[in-house]
């Protein structure tokens, strides 16, 4: 998966899925949200019960959702301060942020693997690749 380049960065809601740049912010962050949950219930499915089918819907759904092109669209350009946790430093190192939901998509890929294989300690080692993952780029890009 090629990473973005400066010229895919939103600028303006025009273009992307959201009628406003208040409306991208509020999807982001609503979105991240539901993926946190889902990170939840996958690590309850797959650390704690050791049930790989049971958490096939949910790997599905973190492969669909845990990516650049899910997420790229709703961090138009301008879209921090007041009421978005999003740093500028976004937008200023945008190749660097969109590295990261490249990253995040190979650590997803190789939980998946694990999981498909049925193999819970290499699960538990890519769910926790996965987890700094995320853990990376908040602590880069968000505020807390």
């Amino acid at each position: 998966m090629a990473q973005a380049s400066p010229s895919d960065m939103p600028t303006s809601a025009e273009g992307t899925p959201f009628a406003s740049e208040r409306d991208a912010v509020i999807w982001r962050q609503d979105e991240l949200k539901d993926l946190e949950r889902l990170l939840r219930q996958l690590r309850f499915d797959l650390v704690n019960n050791r049930d790989a089918r049971g958490a096939e819907p949910r790997l599905e759904e973190l492969q669909q959702k845990a990516t650049q092109a899910h997420f790229l669209p709703a961090f138009i350009e301008g879209t921090h301060g007041r009421g978005s946790d999003a740093r500028p430093e976004i937008w200023q190192e945008w190749e660097d942020f969109s590295a990261g939901f490249v990253d995040l998509e190979e650590k997803v890929a190789d939980l998946v693997e694990a999981a498909q294989q049925e193999d819970y300690r290499a699960a538990t080692r890519a769910f926790s690749d996965v987890s700094l993952s995320c853990r990376s780029c908040h602590r880069a890009y968000r505020y807390n």
